[in-house]
């Protein structure tokens, strides 16, 4: 298996690398020359008394500060002058370990309830949703990404998913579910409802209009079955009678809401309904037709048109910018932000939840995300973390050795100032 590394060259990236290398190498200078100064200094004023003498003690303490402070920052790195002194190169040696510190510090110092449910709640995410919702283009880009998205997560449903879930999920529940009872109580709560009579009246007119409309094919029909050895004239004056007879009947069924064959449906629909609920044998024939239906083919076929049928109109109304669909959804974006902005209560809920799913997910999955410092620390190479980390940081550290600099100067004026007093 290969192990990921940092590139060969830490010092070869993009433009922010490139900047912080240069200047890396101006705070590297700086801190050099400010060395090479104090040894100028300390060879020019040596064996001088009195002022110069206060300098050459101040030199010569400069050098020792900067030296120890370049030890120092050195050894994290790398080994000073390349020799294998104990306790340096720290990061090339110990990068495990400061990773599993540093995944410790995270944890305990930013993953914490009281640390996060503060910042969140502070933040105030839904005022700030209600203000850019607000906003007619902000609402009409949310409803332009929720359609794109509904539209792809739709084209992703294939036919073949449809089959898959009616086969595998759907059928195998219907058969374990008794459906005389879920169809007896449906037909009560229908009957209860009088939800029926709307269906019995398109069913009249459809029928009425269609007799009314096709009186050829009502002969056709009925003059299959009539007397081969009556006159001809008799079984046209009989088929004819009939379908006035049925017009007629019809109509006075769709115009009378009390007409007697209506009530003698509903009484038949509601001692169905009570078979259904209590009969066995009327409820085992309901399961025969429930197999018959769930095993027809067109079971299939039905389920996977109505699903395409729907998925087209939805994707349609969606990518129409004056679809019903759309401008629905438009609508709702803009009530819900209305309503965000005027309602204080149900923004404290809304930010109170969102902290919520924020410490439920920091404790469930905290330690797997702070896993990631360790184990991404783990697969980078000594020498070149090393390198990349001194790139990042290495030029605030040279201020260490600018500091050790001039402040060794400062405490050597003060110890030979302090020696002379002694003595």
């Amino acid at each position: 298996m290969t192990v990921p590394t940092l590139p060969t060259d830490p010092l070869v990236g993009d433009a922010t690398d490139a900047e912080r290398r240069s200047a890396l190498r101006r705070m590297r200078t700086v801190a050099v020359s400010l060395l090479l100064f104090a040894a100028a200094v300390y060879v020019a004023t040596l064996d001088q008394d009195g002022f110069w003498g206060f300098v050459n003690a101040g030199a010569e303490a400069s050098m020792v500060g900067a030296i120890a402070d370049w030890f120092a920052v050195t050894a994290l790195f790398k080994h000073p002058l390349g020799l294998p002194i104990p306790h340096t190169a720290l990061i090339p040696k110990r990068k495990d370990d400061l990773g599993r510190g540093l995944e410790q510090f995270v944890g305990e110092n930013f993953l914490q309830e009281d640390i996060i449910r503060e910042r969140i709640l502070a933040v105030g995410i839904s005022q700030r949703v209600a203000n850019w919702l607000v906003v007619p283009a902000n609402a009409k880009r949310v409803v332009e990404e929720a359609a794109d998205l509904a539209a792809i997560a739709l084209s992703k449903v294939r036919p073949d998913h449809i089959e898959s879930l009616v086969n595998d999920a759907l059928t195998p529940r219907f058969r374990e579910e008794p459906v005389a009872p879920l169809l007896g109580g449906l037909l009560q709560e229908a009957l209860a409802d009088d939800l029926h009579h709307g269906l019995v009246d398109l069913a009249l007119t459809e029928l009425h209009d269609w007799l009314v409309a096709n009186p050829e094919t009502v002969h056709e029909v009925i003059g299959e079955r009539a007397p081969w050895w009556a006159p001809e004239s008799v079984n046209n004056y009989v088929i004819n009678r009939l379908h006035l007879e049925m017009v007629r009947w019809l109509s006075e069924i769709r115009s009378q809401p009390e007409h007697r064959a209506r009530r003698a449906l509903d009484s038949m629909l509601h001692q169905l309904a009570t078979d259904l609920l209590t009969d066995p044998s009327t409820q085992e024939r309901a399961e025969r037709l429930k197999e018959r239906v769930l095993d027809h083919p067109a079971v299939i076929r039905t389920a996977i048109a109505l699903w395409t049928a729907l998925r087209e109109a939805l994707v349609k109304s969606l990518d129409d910018p004056s679809g019903a669909v759309y401008q629905r959804l438009l609508l709702e974006v803009d009530v819900f932000a209305t309503r965000l902005g005027n309602d204080a209560e149900l923004r404290n809920r809304l930010d109170q939840a969102g902290a919520d799913l924020a410490v439920f997910a920091v404790d469930r999955y905290g330690s797997e995300v702070t896993a990631v410092i360790t184990h991404t620390i783990e697969r980078w190479d000594g020498k070149e973390a090393s390198r990349r980390i001194e790139l990042h940081v290495g030029r605030d550290l040279q201020f260490i050795r600018i500091n050790g600099t001039i402040v060794g100067g400062l405490v050597g004026v003060i110890i030979h100032a302090a020696s002379l007093t002694v003595h």
